[in-house]
This record gives C-alpha cells, structure tokens and sequence, in this order.
C-alpha cells in the first residue's frame, strides 16, 4: 500500500510542480533574470524526478502483482512473466499516459539543460511550451486515468495482458512508437517559439535535427517492427491492414519525412520558412490525432484502449494547439518570407519540394480514408469504413513516383541544372533497374502469378534506386581517389566521415528502396490456399507440399492454458525440408482463443501456415500462404536504423566559419561548395559549372566587401560610444 501511496501523492503533486516550473518559465521569460532562468531548468528536472517516482511505483505493483489496484487487475496476472507485468506498464490507457508523461519530462529536462545558439533567449520559452504539454497529460491522468486507483477489496486474480500482447513485439513495437510520437513535441516547441520571439531563421532546425531524427527513427522502428508483430502474431497471412491506428502512426512519419528533406533547403538555402513552420506542426498535430484515436474508441482497432471519456480532453486539447499555433503564423507570415528564390525548375531544391507534394497527397489521401468513417456518421447516421483497396489504388501510384524522385534526386545539382545532364546522369542506372525489374517480375511471374503494371514499375523503380545509391557511393568513391590518391576503401570510410548526413541518407534511400521490393513482392505476387485435410492429405502451394500427419494437445506451465497442434511435413521438389506445427491457445480464463503461426521463412519467400479450426473426423481446415520477398521488409527496417543513425552522428561544424562570416556570406560558401561537388560528380557541365562559378565568386565578394563595411562601421559606433561614456564618466566624476 505504501508504495501505492507515495505513486499517487507523486501524480497529485506533479500538478502543483508543473504549475509552479510555469510561473517560473514565465518569470524567466519575462526578467531574463540568471536566477529565473536557473529556476527555470531546475523546474523541468523537478518535474521529471515526480514522474519517475510515480513511475517507479506502478512498475512495483505491477512486478509484485498487488491486486488491490485496479490498473494492475486489468493488466496482469500472479502467472504472467516478468517481462509481460514490465510491459503491462505501457499497456493499457493509465500505464501509458503516465509513461508518455516520463518520456516528454525526461525529452524536456535534456532540453533546459542544453546549451546552443541562442539558448539564453529560447530555452525558457522551448520549457514553458514543453511543460503546458506536461500539464495536459498530468490533468488527464489525475482526474479520467489515475493508474493508482484502488479497489474496495483485492481481487483474487488478474485478468493478465490479453494474450495478443504477450509478445516480445510488446517490449518493442509500442515503446517506440512513443518515442516517436513525444519526441516531435520537441522540434514543435522550438519551432513555436522561433514564431513567439520572432526569430524566423534557421536555428530552430539546426537545433532540432536530432531531435527530429531520433523520433522519425524510433516512429520508422515501431512502424516496422508493428508490421513484423502483426505478421508473426495475427495469423491473417497479411502484416499491413490500413487500421486506423496503423495509419495514424504512419501519418506523422510521412510529415517527417517531407520536413526532413524541406529543412535541409532552408538550412542551405534560407528557403521555405513558412513551409517548414507548417509542416511540423502538422507533424506534431498528427501526432496528437493518433493518440485521439487510440484512446477516444471513435474508431474500432486492436490497437485502441477505446476509453472514450478521455477523447474529449485530447479534442479540446488539439483544438487549443491547432488555433493557436494557426493565429501565430498568421501573425508572422511576413518574417517567414524566404530569402532567396527558387533559381530553376531544374534543381535540387525543385525536387525536394515536389518530394514533399507527394509525401503530402500521400497523407492527405490516408488520413481521409482514415476520418470518412467519422464524417460518414455525422453526415448519414452510418459508419462507412475505407477498405484497403482504396488506400491501395491512391497510394500505391504516389509510392512509385517518391521512389523515382528518391532515384533521381541524388543526380540534380544545387541551384540549377539541365535535364540533358540530368538524363546523362541517370541514364546507366536507369537501363540496369529496367533490365533487372524485367527479369525480377519475369521470375516473379513463373513462379507465382500474373503481374500488373504498378507492380512492374513498382519494382523497376526499387532497383532504380538501389542503382542510384550505387552509383552515387561508386562515383564519389572514384572522384576522391583521383584527388588523393587513396585507396578505395580509405576513400569511402573518409567520405562517409565528412559527410555522415549525405551518406548516411543515401543508406536509409537504399534500406527504403529494398522495403519497396517486400511489399511490392508480397503485396502482388502472394497467392494464398485454404483446405481442409484429413491426416494423411497433402496441399500443394508453389514449390512446397505440406503432408498432414496428426495432431495433439499440450497443457500450458501453470494449467492456465491448452494448446491444439497441427503436424505438416513440408517437402520441395520430393526432398523433406522439416515440420510445422500451426496451432491454436485456449484459454481458461476466458479470453478468446489465439492462433499461432507456423513459418518456414526463407530471403526469397515464406511459407506460413495457420490452423484455422478442426472438423469432424480428425479433420483440421490450414491457411497456407507463399509470400515472396517479405522479408526485404525486415532486413531493409535493419538498414533504415543504420542509415539514419550514421545520418545522426555529429560532425565536425564549420562554427568558427559560420561565426565569423555570418550566414548570407556562409550560405554562398556553401553553394560554391556544392557546385563543386555537383560538377565533379558530373551533374553540373563545365560551361555552366564555369559561368555559376563565376556568379558565385562575384557575390561572395560583394557579400565580403558588405561584412568588412559593417565591420568597420560597428567599430566606429564602439569607439565612440566608448567616448562618449569614458567622457560622461569624467565629467559625472568631476562634478561629485
């Protein structure tokens, strides 16, 4: 009980702590007194010490199984592994809220306590914003989700974790998607207050980059390893089924995505401001809907906790940020006007923004499909659901065309460049990926079924960019070797150092591109049989026979459950390759029985296999599916984190350059750097490599001349002023 207590005192007194750190962030604001703004950090340590104590006691109950809490009733069980009452902390409604509200004071006391450009001005706003967000969460916890509510009298047993979560997904799946979704709270913030001290230019980016990153990759890592889960566990043959709660994950991942590539124009470029602005709060405000969904049970899924009472706090919730955030760009349209403008229809920053149009349609097209239900019930009366076909047709066409952008884009210059070397780049890789993607679906075609045009150009597209990737490694490698004289491997590891955020984005295009092939190969080519056998009976799906041989029945470790098997002996071209067993759990406490997947997985295909149900005379009904190249999807997710994590390592900043030129002089630098590099990895020809170095120069210089005149003008103004007070002083000194 002691525990219990001091959890719900810690939860009750997180209200009053996180009310006080925002008169203190006020304060801080406001004076832009040291001794405010040390308040101010120690406010957001606070704030997290009060979580971690109310966390630390749920974790205790629910490890101990202590059934005179209702949260620990409804999530475990005295049977139940360890690692499941671990999980049981993040899995149901209460546990999460208090666990989201961990990982966003922990996000927030890692911020107060850094230190970066103009840190002193922003980070007591950047807090305050963060800890209204605290404030949420702490009010929705103490009044509609306490998990330290206390029965009347212990209950005798747990409902335990429903079985589908008794997985080891369970300790990975949700955690990351939390991180994904909490961790946008951080670059939003930053954003909103580079509008509230109108500071419009690109240190928020610089500052948030990271962050960004670290919550696309955590969200990129739940949304795999969901898939992955929902493969292995659900037993539909299937690992994507357009749910609404897949989707609401997906959606903000698409946003990131597209603000991923439009900061590095701004940060470059000084361009697309205002576009940035948007984009990550329509980033953070998907964020938000996604939590809406799971936890309001408008919308079925078995993902959702389906408390409906809390929907309303979460609504009026993304009501206030969405208006206020809204008014304020309203208010600072004019300073988020770009400073410079688009060159060429023809370059790099052209094809970043189309990028982000179609990363756009994409999630427009989704999160329609996503609401219609709802806005079919307050229009009919009636909840029409979108099926995957819909999701499919829209979608599919816009994933084809970002996959040819991603094989393209990596060959257009900077500024401006020429479609005729643009097609002069391209042209190698193109041929190949048209060569290969024929053959691929030829094969494809022998072995299973008949292809469609979009699955064709889905998988000549995945090898276009697979090749681009190549090229683009190969021809760097090649143009340093020449300068230096390395060798080619000295050449690479020195490449990938000096420049982890180019190369470490070209891996994450390749680990993209080869998740492209799973899903088109086992999206297209899958074929699918359902036989009911008798023992002795044998299906045959593509190249595997399966022979059914028995069945039987296992009791679970504590009596808690039994389980009903299947034996199929599997052979290939007469030759025995082992057996799978498919089964199905039944439970004594009444959950509904689960299914359990036989797989006989393989990098060109798997055979999976799930018992449906059993008939009369030893009879059982099996699922077979062959699913080609699904499992690209997972060794690709493998890719993904090591790409963006190499993309996430620091490098060595120009500061002292930076500090010392200013940004107009910097960001030309920059260009000529680029144009550099864009002429020696062929992009650029030597006529108009020539002339844009020539325009460059000429600017640098100007902007040079500029720099040493306001220079010096600062040091006229300092002297006199110096003068001018050393003057005054002697004259006050005089007169006492």
């Amino acid at each position: 009980m002691l525990i219990g207590n001091i959890g719900a005192l810690a939860l009750r007194a997180l209200f009053a702590v996180t009310a006080l750190s925002i008169v203190a962030h006020v304060a801080a604001i406001w004076t832009t007194h040291s001794l405010w703004r040390r308040l101010s950090r120690v406010a957001m340590t606070v704030q997290f010490v009060f979580v971690a104590v109310a966390s630390a006691a749920l974790l205790y109950l629910l490890i101990t199984t202590n059934l005179n809490y209702s949260y620990v009733v409804d999530y475990t069980s005295r049977g139940l592994p360890l690692v499941y009452r671990v999980a049981a902390f993040w899995g149901g409604d209460a546990g999460s809220l208090l666990f989201w509200s961990l990982v966003l004071t922990l996000y927030g006391m890692v911020v107060a306590l850094s230190r970066h450009e103009d840190s002193e001005r922003m980070l007591p706003v950047v807090s305050l914003l963060v800890t209204v967000v605290t404030l949420f969460y702490t009010i929705v916890m103490n009044v509609g989700a306490n998990p330290f509510n206390r029965l009347a009298h212990a209950a005798a047993v747990g409902n335990g974790l429903n079985p589908l979560l008794q997985n080891p997904g369970m300790t990975v799946h949700p955690v990351n998607v939390y991180l994904g979704y909490i961790g946008f709270t951080i670059p939003f913030a930053y954003a909103v207050t580079g509008l509230l001290l109108n500071k419009t230019d690109a240190t928020w980016l610089r500052v948030t980059r990271r962050w960004t990153l670290v919550s696309w990759l955590f969200l990129g890592i739940g949304i795999i390893y969901g898939a992955h889960w929902s493969y292995e566990e659900l037993g539909w043959g299937g690992y994507w089924a357009w749910d609404p709660v897949e989707n609401a994950a997906l959606l903000p991942w698409l946003t990131a995505t597209a603000f991923l590539h439009s900061s590095i124009v701004q940060e470059r470029k000084g361009m697309l401001k205002a576009w940035n602005v948007v984009l990550i709060t329509l980033t953070y405000f998907l964020s938000l809907l996604g939590t809406y969904l799971v936890r309001s049970g408008v919308l079925w899924s078995i993902h959702a906790f389906a408390n409906g009472f809390l929907g309303i706090y979460y609504l009026v919730f993304m009501a206030v940020i969405l208006v206020f955030t809204v008014t304020l760009i309203i208010l600072r349209w004019p300073s988020l006007r770009a400073e410079r403008q688009f060159e060429a229809v023809v370059a790099k920053e052209s094809a970043f923004m189309l990028n982000n149009v179609l990363f756009l349609g994409a999630t427009f097209a989704i999160l329609w499909g996503t609401v219609f239900p709802l806005v079919s019930e307050a229009t009919t009366g009636h909840q029409l659901m979108v099926s995957a076909p819909f999701y499919n047709a829209v979608n599919l066409p816009l994933a084809v065309c970002i996959i040819l952008l991603m094989a393209i884009g990596p060959f257009v210059a900077w500024r401006r460049s020429s479609l005729a070397n643009v097609m002069k780049s391209i042209w190698m890789p193109f041929v190949l990926a048209v060569v290969l993607g024929l053959a691929t679906t030829l094969w494809l075609r022998a072995m299973y079924t008949a292809p469609t045009v979009l699955a064709t150009s889905g998988v000549i597209a995945a090898y276009f960019a697979i090749l681009t990737v190549v090229f683009e490694y190969v021809q760097s490698v090649r143009a340093r070797m020449v300068l230096t004289g390395e060798g080619w491997f000295v050449c690479l590891m020195r490449l990938l150092n000096r420049n982890r955020r180019r190369f470490g984005g070209y891996i994450v295009h390749l680990a993209l591109a080869i998740i492209a092939l799973g899903i088109v190969g086992s999206g297209s080519y899958h074929i699918q049989k359902q036989q009911v056998m008798s023992v002795g009976d044998t299906a045959t799906i593509g190249v595997y026979q399966a022979k059914f041989v028995g069945m039987g029945v296992s009791q679970g470790l504590h009596g808690e459950t039994r389980t009903m098997y299947a034996n199929l002996v599997i052979t290939k071209n007469g030759q025995t390759i082992g057996v799978l067993r498919p089964s199905a759990t039944f439970y004594e406490n009444g959950n509904s029985p689960t299914t359990n997947v036989a797989l006989f997985s393989r990098p060109l295909r798997d055979l999976y296999v799930v018992m449906l149900g059993t008939a009369s005379n030893n009879e059982a009904i099996f699922d077979l599916h062959i699913n080609p190249m699904v499992q690209f999807i997972w060794y690709g997710g493998y890719l993904f984190i090591l790409g963006t994590l190499v993309s996430l390592w620091p490098e060595r900043k120009p500061a002292l350059r930076r500090a010392e030129l200013g940004v107009v002089v910097d960001n030309l630098y920059e260009d000529l750097a680029d144009l550099e590099y864009d002429h020696r990895m062929g992009k650029v020809d030597g006529a108009d490599y020539e002339q844009q170095k020539l325009e460059l120069e000429q600017r640098i210089a100007l902007s040079e001349q500029d720099r040493q005149a306001r220079r010096e003008r600062m040091e006229r103004e300092l002297k006199e002023e110096v003068r001018r007070l050393g003057h005054g002083s002697t004259t006050g000194g005089a007169s006492s």
